[in-house]
């Protein structure tokens, strides 16, 4: 299918989970434990007892990174990498959690004791590393951070309160409340049931996927992601046409969030713009690179979790850590349509965006996190005026699946990045304006359009579904969906944007 792109490999041990997430290989991909496997059924009610720790369907950290919000610039560099050990971490203890379903099944302390204490003593490491980072050039370590170690099981209901796991008890769910049979048959079978896609517990299930005539128009209701232009203020707009990755560049790098760290994403983007985006690339690379889009000018790079369908398919990155090692499984679509379009502010001009200003919009983590920066949302052809975020959506025959994401448009006129990586941009104001010492500037608005095969929901299971590429931890949930981009057009071009913008003139 594609291929994946690095400038510099780590070693071949570094491709092994620890502790040997997959209990086989099969159809699909990585088969992960089927973590709805019961300790008892009786009787054609099929009522279950169930251990607590079979309850336990993923892990909530607290989300370190987000809590960071003052970070010395000397010190980001070793705050990110350990930052992206956090998240390897949890992928390891989560893999754990998968594949030892037998064990907690008989023991209901397990989880605790195997899993998430020996997590926690792992955290503190880092947690202290971090601390240590930040005092090393003259910086003051946040108090407290040890706070943050303590990690808890979740159940699989969906979106997460928003506590974010805060490591108040440690203790794991006890299910209750929770459908024990939500889209699996339950049976101890390994997760290598026919209803498992080829990834047993890591989801998609029924529960996730509505019928887009059910989906009432209007009926979005996140804060997040306003469209920033109206019938005031700045009018007009600019196409980018940049293409669907016609070259076929994937990695399973985020050069914002985790620079320098193979793998940091642990799942695959799709990139169009800049042709040179992965964990190594400075600044100076990206301005050097070659880009997709027509306007030679803009180098900026666009990039996305990508789709997939669970269908068996064996993709090239099907034993790959962030592809099948990690519970990403399926064959890649590629969207059919990619609209890339800045648009302006409803209550003023906008001002041009500086170079190597990066932004992040939607969290890869909301399903643990909670939905306060949750934004992307699904729709599909001849519905768009029903957007729904916390599901995927089942069109009807001839309409395709959509993906949109409406980007942060305030800048807080100083910084191209923050240490959460999002203090220094922010949303539009119900009202349209920007909140108090923030200034408007373009809007990235992302629209990617999808011929999938409508998945088959039946008796509470999923055939073939489709699904964003995520953290392993957070399940494939679609509130998970999220978009970056890293602005890097040359300054004629910016000010010709910001120029068709601001006169209420439509450009590409």
């Amino acid at each position: 299918m594609g291929r994946n792109t690095r400038k510099r490999r780590s070693p071949l041990a570094t491709k092994v989970i620890a502790g040997a997430a997959a209990l086989a290989v099969g159809g699909g991909g990585l088969v992960w434990a089927n973590f709805y496997a019961s300790a008892h059924e009786s009787g054609p009610s099929h009522n279950r007892t169930r251990s607590a720790g079979a309850q336990v369907a993923t892990i909530q950290c607290p989300d370190v990174g987000q809590k960071l919000r003052k970070v010395p610039r000397g010190a980001r560099a070793g705050v990110d990498r350990e930052l992206a050990q956090l998240d390897k971490q949890i992928t390891e203890a989560y893999a754990r959690l998968a594949s030892t379903r037998q064990a907690q099944s008989g023991d209901a302390s397990y989880v605790q004791n195997a899993i998430l204490g020996p997590l926690k003593s792992k955290r503190t490491a880092a947690l202290d590393r971090i601390g240590t980072n930040i005092r090393r050039v003259g910086g003051n370590a946040p108090q407290g951070l040890g706070r943050f170690a303590e990690c808890r099981g979740m159940g699989v209901d969906q979106p997460n309160d928003g506590n974010a796991g805060n490591g108040q008890d440690g203790q794991n769910d006890d299910g209750q409340g929770q459908n024990g049979g939500q889209g699996q048959d339950g049976g101890q079978d390994g997760g290598q049931n026919q209803g498992d896609n080829g990834n047993g517990a890591a989801g998609p299930f029924a529960e996730d996927f509505v019928d887009i005539n059910d989906v009432q128009p209007g009926s979005r209701d996140l804060e997040n992601g306003f469209a920033a232009n109206g019938d005031g203020g700045s009018q007009g707009s600019f196409t980018a046409v940049c293409g669907v990755n016609e070259n076929n560049l994937f990695n399973s790098d985020n050069l914002i969030v985790a620079p320098g760290v193979d793998n940091g994403a642990h799942h695959t983007h799709d990139y169009v713009g800049n042709q040179d985006n992965d964990a190594f690339s400075s600044d100076e690379d990206l301005a050097n690179a070659e880009t997709s889009c027509q306007n030679q000018g803009d180098k900026s790079t666009y990039y996305w979790p990508v789709l997939r369908l669970q269908d068996g398919t064996q993709e090239f990155d099907a034993g790959d850590l962030g592809g099948g090692a990690e519970g990403n499984v399926g064959k890649i679509l590629k969207a059919s349509e990619a609209e890339i379009k800045f648009v302006g502010n409803q209550r003023s001009d906008v001002v041009a965006m500086p170079k190597f200003l990066r932004i992040i919009t939607g969290d890869a983590k909301a399903f643990t996190n909670g939905v306060a920066n949750a934004n992307s949302s699904f729709s599909c052809t001849g519905f768009e005026d029903r957007q729904v975020t916390d599901k995927y959506v089942l069109c009807p025959e001839g309409s395709q699946v959509v993906r949109t994401s409406n980007f942060q448009s305030c800048w807080d006129g100083q910084n191209i990045d923050s240490a959460n990586h999002r203090d220094h941009v922010a949303f539009v104001q119900q009202d349209g304006s920007c909140p108090n010492g923030f200034q408007a500037i373009p809007q990235l608005q992302v629209r990617l359009v999808y011929d999938v095969p409508a998945p088959t929901v039946e008796n509470g299971q999923v055939q073939n579904p489709y699904a964003v590429d995520g953290f392993p931890e957070q399940l494939h949930k679609p509130i998970t969906d999220h978009n970056d981009f890293i602005n890097v057009m040359d300054e004629n071009l910016m000010n010709e944007v910001v120029d068709c913008i601001n006169s209420g003139e439509d450009c590409q």
